[in-house]
């Protein structure tokens, strides 16, 4: 397992890779940095590791900012010293907070929640692969259960703003602009999803009619979209299905 230690204190940088050691001797430390540019550098520059571990408080302002600048891609486990960064930390889909000092046990239950949830992504996939040939039903899904970390949420297709796709992971984010881990492929969903109301714009992004705010012209015959809650990157309808995309809008 592949491990980014993002922590400004040498001492506590020391004790992180003895304790993860101690607790799985297989986990390597790919890295680890002090400041929010280093780590938005090293994750634009980087394939995703496993996980994370971020230190809330860097050397040049709070770990937070990294995640409005750069796509994290990874599962993330939160240290700090101040209790009052807790929501924050959980805004941003961190899978557990800990407190320092880490304590060996705290860590080792972090360690064994990202394994769970990484064995109950691994099946899901696999039941995927199984299942990816059988006839999906006509009838649009009435809902997702949704499992992270070691909560359950059901969310109805209204509910769902977007799909994307990140770093080779399935994420819905909801109207409330709140991202979601999805064990489908975006082939899968768009075939689940009603037609009437979902479209699919290009190969990473399905959207909901009711989150389109305004299109634009962007180049030649192609759209670009704007949606609420916003979206990180271009939503940019592809050539070949603006014609589609259209009609589609017109019903």
């Amino acid at each position: 397992m592949k491990v980014l230690l993002v922590e400004d204190e040498p001492a506590a940088v020391k004790r992180m890779r003895k304790l993860l050691l101690e607790v799985g001797p297989a986990m390597e430390v790919v890295a680890d940095i002090p400041t929010v540019a280093g780590a938005v550098r090293w994750f634009k520059e980087n394939p995703a590791p496993d996980l994370a571990f971020f230190d809330v408080r860097l050397a040049d302002g709070d770990s937070f900012e990294v995640f409005k600048l750069v796509d994290v891609g990874c599962p993330v486990i939160f240290l700090t010293a101040f209790s009052e960064y807790a929501l924050n930390a959980f805004r941003v889909n961190a899978l557990d907070y800990l407190m320092k000092p880490v304590v060996r046990q705290e860590l080792s239950a972090a360690i064994s929640k990202f394994n769970e949830m990484h064995a109950v992504r691994e099946l899901g996939r696999l039941a995927n692969d199984i299942h990816a040939t059988e006839a999906v039903p006509d009838a649009p899904v009435k809902r997702f259960l949704i499992r992270y970390g070691d909560r359950f949420r059901v969310v109805e297709p209204k509910d769902i703003a977007y799909v994307h796709s990140r770093q080779k992971n399935t994420f819905l984010r909801t109207m409330e602009g709140r991202d979601l881990p999805l064990d489908e492929s975006l082939d899968r969903l768009e075939k689940q999803l009603d037609k009437a109301k979902f479209f699919r714009l290009n190969r990473q992004l399905i959207v909901n009619f009711e989150c389109i705010k305004e299109i634009l012209a962007y180049s030649k015959s192609r759209v670009k979209v704007l949606m609420a809650p916003p979206y990180e990157d271009d939503a940019v309808v592809s050539s070949e299905r603006a014609s589609e995309f259209k009609r589609w809008l017109s019903g």
